[in-house]
């Protein structure tokens, strides 16, 4: 698979650190994000494939914010969203065309193996 550009948005630095990592020893190129604001930026400046993107930052659906800012500017790329809000709230958040406009959505924590996948899954549709 050729390299792509991801965006990291997630305010937990172990998180944020691990994600690089990964990502870069596959051959992405990557660039990070602690919240929405900077994510938004980011977006502009990196102009990335592929967005993951956690859902609570500063505010509690600062994630699905800005998936919503993002699907209505036509951003089309995908956008894995990752999160514990089921776990800590008990709600099931799912994907929604309206809510929450993204293509996957994972708990974390999530395996190296299986966002690897997840990320070339959500890759090979870009390239469709």
């Amino acid at each position: 698979m050729c390299m792509a550009k991801v965006l990291i948005v997630d305010d937990d630095p172990d998180v944020v650190d691990a994600l690089n990592l990964l990502l870069k020893e596959q051959g992405h190129e990557t660039a990070i994000a602690y919240n929405r604001q900077e994510g938004m930026e980011k977006v502009r400046t990196f102009a990335p494939d592929l967005i993951i993107l956690d859902v609570m930052m500063e505010q509690p659906d600062d994630g699905l914010t800005m998936a919503q800012d993002l699907r209505r500017e036509r951003f089309s790329n995908p956008i894995l969203m990752l999160t514990t809000v089921s776990r800590a709230t008990g709600l099931d958040i799912g994907r929604d065309e309206e809510m929450v406009p993204v293509d996957d959505f994972e708990e974390k924590p999530i395996a190296p193996s299986k966002l690897l996948s997840k990320v070339a899954a959500l890759l090979q549709q870009v390239k469709g």
